[in-house]
Parts: structure tokens; sequence; C-alpha cells
């Protein structure tokens, strides 16, 4: 489905709605703006998978028990460069903005600063915290674990999750900023393509025998039942294309995220009704570190300007570095509007009868 299939919708009503909706829902002024903000700068990114899309899945996990509006994180274990934080439950982004947070004061303070969390919720796009880092001229680096969706190279039952990662490295003119998952696709553009009632592609999901699926509801069923099958790693099915490669990436976000927290391995992620145990990394540093900060900066910037410079494919007149694409279309959506599918906005309405908030989208 094309924007021209979605219906615009300005962008600062859209952010009002959800500030509202959060609100609602029990959670402050502040901390709903916080919720909103990262999932506004997805649509405005152009991730519709995990904009506004995914209030219904919040709607369920807030009303479930599995996020606690008024959860308080607690620092259990802590360095001069590090620490293990307890989410108990909260927001997945009111935990990821809070964590990050933290990682850039030790890395201000020592150079470089960790944080893991253990027993959090989704946190949204993984590079709104790598992107936090870059903005006060620091590398970030985040990574989450999730729901097991991804299925093991030659195997049948999903044991890893969309487990993303992301690395921000502040740059001229733009910052390098690389998010995606291990997977393929993470499972909520399997959502978005249930919504338009459209086939997978090729070799994105597998059924229960572990075999290539383009249903879309039936993978998303079977995740949901734990019935077997799921997501592909990147790569995709087998190691033809380097899912093996995708396969280990997605063990190195589960070590990170919930080995070194002391949560739970995606595996045993969401297997209560009131608890989704998600765990999270996030890595702040000072590049100074190395020498000149000025001289780095300029060195990739050099490096990401030579690539967007070399030689193109025919056909085609561009070549894009990490993190050109969002921020353009950012600055295109930001004081203007954003394409909303006609089912979610169908979701949100439902949403704002049930919750008394006016809806006048």
């Amino acid at each position: 489905m094309s924007e021209a299939d979605r219906r615009q919708i300005d962008t600062g009503k859209v952010r009002e709605f959800c500030e509202r909706l959060f609100e609602a829902y029990g959670f402050s002024g502040d901390n709903s703006k916080i919720i909103s903000d990262v999932l506004i700068r997805a649509d405005l990114y152009g991730i519709e998978s995990h904009g506004v899309h995914r209030l219904i899945r919040y709607n369920d996990e807030i009303t479930s028990g599995q996020v606690d509006v008024n959860a308080k994180t607690e620092i259990v274990h802590e360095t001069a460069i590090s620490a293990r934080m307890e989410a108990n439950k909260a927001m997945g982004q009111l935990v990821g903005v809070e964590a990050m947070k933290l990682a850039i004061r030790k890395a201000r303070e020592s150079g470089c600063g960790m944080v893991t969390v253990r027993n959090s919720n989704h946190y949204g796009i993984a590079c709104y915290y790598t992107n936090m880092a870059a903005d006060e001229d620091l590398m970030g680096i985040s990574m989450s674990n999730t729901e097991a969706i991804c299925v093991p190279t030659f195997g049948s039952q999903a044991m890893t999750g969309t487990n993303a990662m992301a690395v921000a490295m502040p740059a001229d003119p733009v910052v390098f900023s690389f998010d995606a998952s291990t997977t393929v696709v993470p499972r909520g553009k399997l959502e978005v393509y249930k919504k338009n009632g459209e086939p997978l592609p090729d070799l994105w999901a597998l059924d229960k025998d572990g075999k290539p699926c383009a249903d879309a509801a039936l993978v998303i069923e079977n995740i949901i039942n734990k019935s077997g099958g799921g997501i592909a790693p990147l790569g995709g099915v087998g190691t033809l294309h380097g899912g093996h490669k995708g396969y280990g990436l997605s063990v190195i976000v589960d070590l990170f995220s919930a080995v070194f927290s002391g949560g739970l391995t995606s595996n045993y992620v969401n297997r209560k009704p009131d608890h989704t145990g998600i765990c999270h990394y996030f890595m702040a540093i000072d590049y100074g570190i190395f020498g000149d900060k000025k001289s780095i900066r300029a060195g990739m910037s050099k490096f990401l300007q030579e690539l967007r410079d070399s030689k193109k494919a025919e056909g085609h007149s561009r070549i894009y570095t990490h993190g050109e694409r969002k921020e353009e279309l950012m600055a295109q959506r930001k004081n203007n509007s954003i394409p909303i599918n006609e089912k979610t906005l169908e979701e949100m309405k439902n949403l704002a009868n049930k919750l008394g908030v006016e809806f006048s989208l």
C-alpha cells in the first residue's frame, strides 16, 4: 500500500492525540510526551511498523498489566562506566530515555557509559536512543531483545527476537544512524502486511514446520500461540544469502541485553500474561578518548561523503548513507503531515472512545 492509499494527518494533531491518550492511561504529562515523541519520530522517519500503528499493542500491554504505568526503575548494580537497571515493567520508551541519559552522563565523566536493562517493555525505534547520544556529540549504541519470533537457521521454532541493534556516530552534514532488526523484518512489518491483506515476500517467514510461508496472519498467529515457525533471520531462510549471520547477530543482541542484565532471553520473553520481560542495552562513547574529536568527526564525514560520491549502479543516481533518508523524510513531515493506514485510524478512534479521549483526526 502506497502513501496515496493512506490518509495524510497533521503531524501536530497526531502528536497531541497520542499525548492525551497516554495521559488517559495514567501517565504523567511529561511521560506522555516522551512516549509520544518516540512513536511520532518513527512515523516521521517512515518506520510505520513502530509508529502509531503500535498504539493498539500498547493498549493491550497496559490493560493486561504487562506495563505498569506507575513503575519506578532501580539501579541494582553500578560502576563508574556501567549500570544494571531493573525496569519493574515500566513503559519501554521511558526506560530507554532514562537509561541512555545515564549512559551519556557516565560517558561524559569516564569516556564510556553502558547500561543494561531487564524487565522492561517494547521501547520503539532503537535509533531514537542512539541519536540522543549523537546529539550530545557522542557515539551511541542500543540493542533490545523481544519475544521470540526469529527461527534459527535450519530450525522450525522461534528462539530469538527481532533483536534490533542501532549505532549513531556524529558526522557532517548528517549523523550516521544505523538501525536494523536482526530478522529479515520486525514483527510490526508483518502486522502491516496483515492489515493490508498482502502476501509476504519469498523467504521472509516460515510456518510451524520450518517451511517458507507467505501468509502474514498465519505466521503472526503461530508466533502468538508459540506453535512453531516465525520470521527468518537477517539474510533469509537457510545460508545461501547469509541467514546464519543474521542468526548470530540476534544471539549477540540477547547477550548484551538479556544475559548482561540478568534478565530473560528472547525465548522466555512474554511467557506470562502480565509480564513481558524485554531487555535492553545502551552505550554512549565519548569518541575523544581515541584522539582529537574534530579530527575523528572530520574523518567520518569524509568517509561518508566518499561513499555518497562513489560510482553509481546503472539506473541509480544516488547512494545514501544510513540516516539520510530518515532525516530528509522527517524534514518533509515534521511541520506537515504523516500518512496513516485507515485501519490504524479506526483502531485509534476505538481507543479514544474507550478512554474518553477526543478524536478529531
